[in-house]
């Protein structure tokens, strides 16, 4: 029935104006329902502009606690050595890592399973969590400068090498909220970073389909995505010598975009210097897309890469996603787990070109 649908689409897309689309990696299945759809200037966030309660003086990221131990910290695109001082928070940095004052995961020393009834497991929270925070109260990350960027992408590397050679630790989570909708509860730009001894559904479902198309194609799904994508070029954001961002073809909500970089990546800890460089530029052009195009909009990014469990996972393909919050999820979304998005990823690729 499916295929019936998508071939009677190509054959006549101007009279069906909705499509269901597969995502080859999650194998979930998106709605484009450009009959209830909307031009890409009508994504503009339309809200007002809210000034934040939270003023510098009383902001704790411009106030930490003196007694905080940093994780890592940089001034001006160097890393500090921390050594020296035991940890403690230099007086100047551009960027700093810092554990989270109420962090989800705690550090301890044995993982503990528990069962309730037969039926019911509990595995304590081991990890850590960890918060990157960059200098300037009031610039998000689309108007900081190429090279400020770059630095936050250094301070993920640096910390993530770092949680990696700890016990307990599978996998490293980097995210960052921003704004009230995307769930950031502080106004000032920031980071998190979470391990955790389990590795979430989405990246395992991600890795068991990498590997079993490897295995039957000898090919890495995400390259041959990338190719494709390349050749076709409709959904193209941006590019450079290393890096690709693209609105994918079944996109999870209008104008998700996906930076991946171009040649076979399965571990972001590997980044190199130059790679850093044309990543902060990926970065950066995206975000300023996002917030020029769609009036500074809430968005998630997060990063999927190879789990640090020490399997081999070179059929994988590092990549982040960045999600704008452009609508909210209603019953069928919440209920099918199938996102209605009212505008073509193509089309929403090339508006962002177009900023």
């Amino acid at each position: 029935m499916a295929a019936f649908i998508l071939i009677f689409m190509e054959q006549d897309k101007e009279k069906f104006p909705s499509e269901l689309r597969l995502d080859l990696v999650s194998k979930d299945w998106v709605v484009i329902a450009t009959g209830r759809g909307k031009r890409p200037e009508m994504f503009k966030n339309t809200r007002e502009e809210v000034k934040s309660e939270i003023k510098k003086e009383n902001c704790p990221f411009c106030n930490i606690d003196p007694g905080i131990k940093a994780s890592a910290a940089f001034l001006d695109g160097k890393e500090i050595d921390l050594s020296q001082s035991g940890y403690a928070i230099p007086q100047k940095w551009t960027t700093l890592v810092i554990p989270n004052k109420f962090p989800a995961f705690i550090p301890a020393e044995k993982l503990e399973e528990r069962t309730e009834g037969g039926l019911y497991l509990r595995i304590n929270a081991v990890g850590y969590h960890d918060l990157v925070l960059t200098k300037d109260h009031g610039i998000s990350l689309a108007n900081l400068p190429q090279e400020k960027v770059k630095e936050v992408f250094d301070a993920y590397q640096a910390r993530y090498l770092q949680l990696k050679k700890f016990s307990h630790v599978n996998y490293v989570s980097i995210f960052h909220n921003h704004g009230p909708s995307a769930g950031a509860s502080q106004p000032h730009p920031h980071s998190q970073i979470i391990t955790s001894p389990l590795i979430d559904v989405d990246l395992e479902n991600a890795l068991s389909i990498g590997k079993k198309y490897y295995e039957e194609n000898k090919k890495c799904l995400y390259c041959e995505m990338t190719e494709w994508e390349l050749k076709t070029r409709e959904r193209i954001v941006f590019e450079n010598d290393h890096f690709l961002a693209l609105c994918p073809f079944a996109s999870k909500s209008a104008f998700q975009v996906i930076v991946t970089p171009k040649a076979h990546k399965a571990y972001f800890e590997e980044i190199t210097e130059e790679e850093k460089e044309a990543l902060a530029e990926a970065f950066k052009a995206v975000l300023f897309k996002i917030y020029k195009g769609l009036n500074n909009p809430d968005y998630n990014f997060y990063l999927h890469t190879s789990p640090c469990s020490g399997e081999d996972y070179d059929f994988y393909h590092w990549h982040w996603t960045i999600m704008p919050k452009t609508s909210v999820w209603a019953g069928f979304e919440i209920g099918s787990r199938m996102e209605i998005s009212t505008i073509e990823p193509e089309k929403a690729a090339e508006y962002l070109r177009q900023q």
